[in-house]
């Protein structure tokens, strides 16, 4: 355990004028009201609150959250009072640690609507001192870090906790370092076997490939300076969940992972940021679409950066961030900058945001009277998400999460221009609105009077705001049509699994979802709030879906008219079950269902009156929907015998292979195969993207297809 005066010192090393004598009154005080008391691990319990302090001071924190570190756990555990803390530290010390103690009864890792609640209580804690946050994160880490003395149930649940919440939290912060342990720390519990392998595969690529980090390195140094720039130069590889979440994310093993590796340039000035960049940029290859200028740009928590990936003679990529001194520091701390010390002052570091301003951008989107649900939704988003930055038509910046669309920065410009909203122009060009928008892009909203937001919509926008606004809206003028679509949604679902949703049935569904009534149940049903399987679910939870009957591909789709022609699928999009869909009439054609990110769709976006809200039916689906594949594959004996046995061993059935171009060395071909529903084509496509003589696959979607569509099912 850390004795006390080498704690002071730690606080002396950056604060001369620390408060020595309250600091080690808090000490003693601790100790004493902790005595007797002992840690899963053995340990005497006082080692636990010395180490949250101790952490906090790499911070470099004001005396008062160290004092806090101290005592976190006194009201909690100990017979120590908040009137006793006041009396002896102070009330500015008592309420943080009342703050804390109150975190910590929040039990995080509850049901969803618990968790909802709790969201909301912890962003009231955090707007009321957010410092608070700071000792509980640094509380976290200290029992992430030493989490094996508990019992195993314990440490999955604490890892889970940690992954979806604290991890998130610390990044948004804009506290990297600690995002990066504790998702490190949470991932070493719930997948020690991935993990191990990562860090198995990286002992092999060192021994093979040498000291990269060391290499490249000396050799940035040295390009720097001879262009006379005064810098200093870091590199390591990346966190082995930082690894895994990549391999996930882009579906690829870890040998065809190229930016395993990241580099931090720090320079003197802004100036010599961007010098560097183009030092960096004439010795190696940029990778397009991968640089980032959050110094001209930086984000809401104050965190500034150049981003650029660069790649090497080997083809190997590596990330390098490039900043200055005072941006590392805020880089570090994130919005604790706000509280950090510098020989004894409190720092003024130009770019620390103010927290109060932070906390208010964080939670003004969150309407105290929208449901936990919806609450949680936008909080995660907003929390794991990343910035672009597009430009009003006047030149204004509007800040949005990264993947936002049109119909996301028309709802963060004002809810009334979002509904109305009818298309939009991205650098003076018409896009669909499902557009992905980039940094940079100047955006401009086309609106009509009379439109009201569709359910479609939900599946486009990404902001927790834009998704609130349209659910309300939907829920205040589309309730009937919804109610009776949910209808619809429910008597299919239910008969699938040999049931009827009957009003006692629907009753019985609400009381378990805690909605009001079967109506709810059903007008969130049919506006896509609710999904079918949840329904049955919460009236049938011990239903084995083994049992549910096959789709019959004729009644595949609800939604459309009980006297109309039936559906046909788009050939330009191909939908399968499980991916989103939407109707487009069209005469004597009947309804025409595409993908919701259909490119054909744009040319409706005038006509609301011809879409229809469709779903496919819940259940098992046959395997007749065809799709097409594309294919490069090595000119080789028996690469098409493989291919063609991956997809067979799939269950998938080759109706057509078309050839598309031969060269000497590869074959590019088409191939279309029927297949059940969207995860069975992810099952395709991984096995054929692991064979070694198959370059590349892709799915085939082709706009120009649009006017014909796929044979009737």
């Amino acid at each position: 355990m850390i004795a006390a005066e080498d704690l002071v010192a730690l606080v002396r090393n950056y604060n001369p004028r620390t408060n020595e004598a309250l600091i080690r009154a808090a000490y003693d005080y601790g100790r004493a009201m902790h005595d007797g008391q002992m840690r899963q691990s053995g340990e005497p319990y006082f080692t636990h609150p010395v180490a949250v302090a101790a952490i906090l001071t790499e911070q470099q924190l004001d005396d008062a959250t160290i004092i806090t570190a101290l005592l976190h756990d006194t009201i909690e555990d100990t017979r120590a009072s908040y009137a006793d803390i006041a009396e002896k530290f102070g009330t500015d010390v008592a309420e943080l640690v009342d703050g804390v103690t109150k975190l910590t009864n929040l039990q995080l890792s509850s049901s969803e609507t618990k968790q909802a609640e709790n969201f909301r209580k912890l962003f009231m804690a955090m707007s009321k001192d957010l410092r608070v946050i700071l000792v509980k994160l640094a509380d976290r880490l200290h029992n992430m870090r030493t989490i094996k003395a508990m019992r195993a149930e314990k440490q999955m649940q604490k890892a889970r906790e940690t992954m979806d919440i604290f991890a998130p939290l610390a990044g948004r912060m804009g506290m990297q370092w600690m995002r990066e342990e504790l998702e490190d720390l949470a991932f070493r519990v719930l997948n020690p076997e991935g993990r191990a392998s990562i860090i198995r595969r990286f002992i092999t690529l060192q021994k093979e490939a040498g000291d990269v980090i060391h290499r490249i390195t000396g050799d940035m140094r040295h390009e720097l300076d001879e262009a006379g720039i005064e810098a200093e130069v870091f590199g390591r590889a990346k966190k082995p969940y930082s690894i895994w979440r990549k391999m996930q994310e882009k579906g690829m093993g870890f040998s065809r992972l190229s930016d395993i590796y990241g580099f931090r340039v720090i320079t003197r000035s802004e100036m010599d940021c961007y010098r560097a960049l183009g030092v960096i940029h004439q010795r190696w290859r940029s990778v397009p679409g991968r640089f980032k200028d959050y110094i001209s740009q930086p984000k809401s928590n104050g965190y500034r950066s150049i981003h650029t990936t660069v790649s090497g003679r080997d083809g190997k990529r590596v990330e390098v961030q490039i900043r200055t001194r005072q941006m590392h520091e805020v880089a570090e701390t994130g919005v604790a900058a706000h509280w950090s010390y510098r020989e004894g002052v409190r720092s003024e570091n130009p770019f620390a945001v103010d927290p109060a301003r932070w906390i208010a951008s964080l939670t003004e989107q969150f309407d105290a009277e929208e449901d936990h649900d919806e609450f949680m939704e936008a909080v995660k988003l907003e929390m794991y998400s990343d910035k672009v930055f597009c430009f009003t038509p006047k030149g204004d910046v509007v800040k949005l999460p990264r993947g936002a669309t049109p119909l996301d920065y028309a709802y963060a410009i004002h809810t009334r221009i979002g509904s109305a909203c009818v298309g939009a122009k991205v650098d003076g060009i018409r896009v669909p609105l499902w557009t992905r928008l980039k940094n940079g892009q100047s955006v401009e909203i086309i609106t009509a009077d009379g439109q009201t937001p569709q359910a479609t919509w939900l599946d486009i926008a990404t902001t927790g705001k834009a998704r609130t606004a349209i659910r309300r809206s939907l829920r205040e003028a589309g309730r009937e049509r919804y109610i009776r679509l949910g209808h619809e949604l429910a008597r299919s679902a239910f008969e699938h699994v040999g049931k009827k949703s009957t009003e006692k049935v629907l009753e019985k569904a609400a009381a378990t979802l805690r909605l009001v009534d079967a109506d709810e149940v059903l007008a969130r049903l049919g506006s896509a709030e609710l999904t079918t399987r949840e329904v049955v679910h919460a009236v049938y939870p011990d239903l084995n879906p083994a049992d549910e009957a096959e789709v019959d591909a004729h009644r595949a789709v609800i939604g459309l008219d009980p006297d109309g022609k039936g559906f046909t699928r788009a050939r330009c999009c191909q939908p399968l079950p499980g991916e989103r869909i939407v109707g487009i009439t069209q005469r004597g054609k009947g309804v025409i269902v595409h993908a919701i990110d259909c490119e054909s769709l744009a040319a409706f976006e005038a006509q609301p009156d011809r879409w229809l809200d469709l779903h496919w039916a819940e259940g098992t689906h046959p395997a007749a929907y065809d799709v097409s594949l594309e294919l490069t594959v090595g000119n080789d004996a028996g690469v098409l015998g493989r291919v063609c046995t991956l997809i067979g061993e799939r269950l998938g059935n080759i109706s057509d292979m078309h050839f598309v171009d031969r060269k000497p060395d590869f074959f590019r071909i088409r191939v279309d195969i029927e297949l059940r529903d969207a995860e069975h084509l992810h099952s395709v496509i991984s096995a054929l993207d692991a064979e070694g003589d198959v370059a590349s696959v892709s799915r085939r979607r082709d706009p120009t297809l649009a006017a014909v569509p796929a044979a009737a099912e």
